[in-house]
């Protein structure tokens, strides 16, 4: 990775991912979006496939169980992934096993906070936080979406709102517009099963429209370059 790095889609470099697991993480929303992030390519025509995205997976242990049973290896630490966060262009946070995260403070809280703070170091290179599902309330809980719009999945909306109120509370922050309805307006897109509902950042004019071709088929360099503003401003949060 280049040290001068400052946007890695400008670069024609690979955008640096990393996905943040923890003990009984939500598998959907592990899966759905990794499946994305590693088909995606510049340009599939080309001999070499060059990949749009490079993903490493951090988790608190070696292998880690999703609330489904299914065990995912990690390949990095926490403790190195604090170490290396200078390396990543965008953090994933899953949700899943919320409230034990929330209430004992786990990984990846102090994550987040001190990605969110790399920023304000170092302004010159972009970096995103993409929160998936209820993985929005660890966001909330570590203040970063003060003065923002969000939203998560609708049986976990009033314990949102209330981590994000006295995450204002405590921080001396603007509050959070937890938002119910306007899914444009939001710091994930929940998906359906399916072979052509893989996650996608979409824009607020294609709601309604029907469905996309499949996202794990399609998604070249272009077409992320495309999205790219979208998803810097509906995927929540891109630091700045």
């Amino acid at each position: 990775m280049s040290a001068q790095k400052t946007s890695a889609i400008a670069d024609q470099e690979p955008v640096d991912v990393l996905f943040a697991i923890h003990e009984k993480f939500d598998l959907l929303d592990f899966a759905g979006a990794l499946e994305v992030f590693t088909t995606a390519s510049h340009d599939f025509k080309d001999p070499d496939n060059n990949k749009a995205f490079e993903v490493t997976i951090v988790g608190p242990e070696p292998k880690v169980i999703s609330d489904q049973g299914v065990v995912v290896g990690s390949q990095i630490s926490y403790k190195e992934a604090h170490e290396r966060l200078e390396d990543f262009d965008i953090l994933v946070v899953v949700g899943g096993n919320s409230k034990e995260v929330v209430a004992k403070e786990l990984q990846p809280l102090s994550l987040i906070t001190d990605f969110s703070e790399l920023q304000k170091r170092d302004p010159a290179r972009e970096r995103t936080i993409l929160s998936i599902c209820t993985g929005a309330l660890f966001l909330g809980k570590q203040g970063i979406l003060s003065g923002l719009s969000a939203t998560t999945h609708p049986d976990f909306l009033t314990t949102f709102e209330n981590i994000c109120s006295d995450a204002a509370t405590v921080n001396l922050q603007e509050r959070t517009d937890v938002v119910e309805d306007a899914r444009y307006v939001v710091n994930n897109l929940r998906f359906d099963l399916g072979e052509d509902e893989s996650p996608y950042i979409r824009r607020k004019s294609d709601a309604g429209q029907g469905r996309r071709p499949s996202a794990a088929r399609y998604v070249t360099h272009a077409e992320w370059s495309l999205y790219t503003p979208l998803c810097h401003a509906l995927s929540l949060r891109q630091l700045n």
